[in-house]
């Protein structure tokens, strides 16, 4: 299958990366520096699996989605309606557009102006870019996507491409469930510069995440969102299963970068205070990141 990856940062170099792997020819669009080293050597994939060298095509320009049938977006929330018109005028008639965003709504954002059903997906991986066309996987890898005509069809894609894959009826309370372990571990790993492990144990760290879990479930319920499982008990797992990782806000942080900040703790927010539900903790975390942009 041909495939384009739109945002080939650490997610999308990951997934990309293990289609291509399979044998599909992908085509990853991102930066230059990212793109350079990918022409020239191939993308290095340092996994818990494999160390490897993937020969992939690599572009910056967007209209190398054009012919592809299948494109993963993966580029940061704060950039999806400028991907979406980037990408627009290039996309095939029955190209299937699946987002692999952090945040709840890429999708929907997505779809209003490509005029064409995207398929939300919730990623569970832990990656990182240690350079210039090198991803460093330190765990997980599984998506939840959404119902769509072409179950089967991702199912055998991702299967054979060593993928694990869920389809769920409810993927819009997956995406939930998601966001809230992003605003209980993003902001704080990213004001402190710690990975979740160490951040976890600090003094009076688990009272402000277990303020954060509950304004967000309090939030999701007044949206009538269904959030599967145990959003604390997940908080715990991640603390202790991705002890070694930095938030993807942390490590924008760290670059100078914008991160997604506004569509995590500050979506609680918006939505809270649509539905008049206070979320104190989320607001302080929100405002803290925000000054450190600005900084």
């Amino acid at each position: 299958m041909k495939i384009a990856v739109m945002g080939a940062g650490a997610v999308g170099c990951y997934y990309g990366g293990m289609l291509a792997r399979a044998g599909h020819s992908v085509t990853l669009i991102g930066r230059p520096q990212h793109v350079e080293a990918i022409s020239r050597d191939g993308l290095l994939m340092n996994t818990q699996s494999f160390k490897a060298h993937i020969p992939m095509l690599a572009s910056v320009h967007p209209d190398a989605v054009r012919g592809a049938q299948l494109i993963l977006c993966c580029v940061k929330s704060t950039d999806t309606e400028s991907a979406a018109h980037a990408m627009a005028p290039f996309l095939e008639a029955d190209a299937l557009l699946l987002s692999l965003q952090n945040g709840v709504d890429n999708a929907r954002r997505l779809q209003d102006i490509v005029q064409r059903e995207v398929i939300p997906a919730v990623v569970y991986v832990a990656v990182g870019m240690s350079g210039p066309g090198q991803v460093q996987h330190n765990g997980r890898g599984e998506l939840v996507i959404g119902p769509s005509s072409q179950d089967e069809a991702l199912l055998r894609l991702f299967g054979e491409a060593e993928i694990p894959v869920e389809i769920s009826s409810n993927v819009t309370g997956a995406l939930w469930a998601k966001l809230i372990i992003n605003c209980a571990f993003n902001a704080l790993s990213a004001i402190t510069q710690m990975p979740y492990g160490r951040l976890y144990q600090g003094a009076g760290v688990e009272t402000v995440m277990r303020d954060v879990v509950h304004e967000c479930l309090a939030v999701a319920k007044a949206d009538e969102v269904s959030v599967p499982g145990d959003s604390w008990a997940d908080v715990q797992h991640i603390a202790r299963s991705m002890s070694a990782q930095y938030s993807s806000t942390a490590q924008d942080l760290a670059r100078g970068k914008l991160s997604e900040i506004d569509h995590l703790n500050g979506y609680v927010i918006a939505r809270g205070e649509k539905r008049g539900i206070p979320t104190p903790a989320n607001r302080v975390l929100h405002t803290l990141v925000k000054l450190l942009e600005a900084k």
